[in-house]
C-alpha cells in the first residue's frame, strides 16, 4: 500500500461508514474535517460526501470512503477513527496522536498540527 494515509479506520467505523453511505442517495462516504469551536479549541465534523472535493485526502477501508479536507490533514495525521456505543451515547471516536487536551464532555479537543517529517 504505497500512499501513506492520514487517518485509519477500525472495522466497526467502516461498517457504520458503509451504514451511513448506503443509507443515503448518492453519498460517496463522509467528510471528516475540523473547525473553530467548542471549550477546548477545536471540534471534529462529519458530513456526508456527496460531491467529494478533488483536494481532500480518500482514505478507503473495506469498501468505506472517508473524505479528508485539506486543512484538517496534518491535525489528523496518524489518528485512528472508531465507532463506539455505549449505554449514553454512540458516535465516531477519534484516537488522535495530535490531541494535547480534550474538554470534560468530550465534544471538543485541543490539537497541535503534525510535523510531516516527524
Amino acid at each position: 500500500m504505497g500512499a501513506f494515509q492520514v487517518l485509519t479506520l477500525t472495522d466497526a467505523a467502516a461498517d457504520r461508514v458503509r451504514q451511513i453511505t448506503a443509507g443515503s442517495d448518492g453519498a460517496a462516504g463522509i467528510r471528516v474535517g475540523i473547525k473553530k469551536g467548542g471549550c477546548a479549541g477545536m471540534e471534529y465534523t462529519i458530513d456526508l460526501a456527496h460531491e467529494p472535493d478533488p483536494k481532500d485526502d480518500k482514505v478507503e477501508f473495506e469498501g468505506a470512503a472517508v473524505f479528508v479536507e485539506p486543512s484538517a490533514v496534518l491535525f489528523l495525521l496518524g489518528t485512528e477513527m472508531d465507532y463506539e456505543v455505549t449505554k449514553l451515547r454512540s458516535g465516531f471516536v477519534f484516537k488522535n496522536p495530535n490531541q494535547t487536551s480534550a474538554c470534560g464532555c468530550g465534544e471538543s479537543v485541543t490539537l497541535q498540527a503534525a510535523t510531516p517529517n516527524a
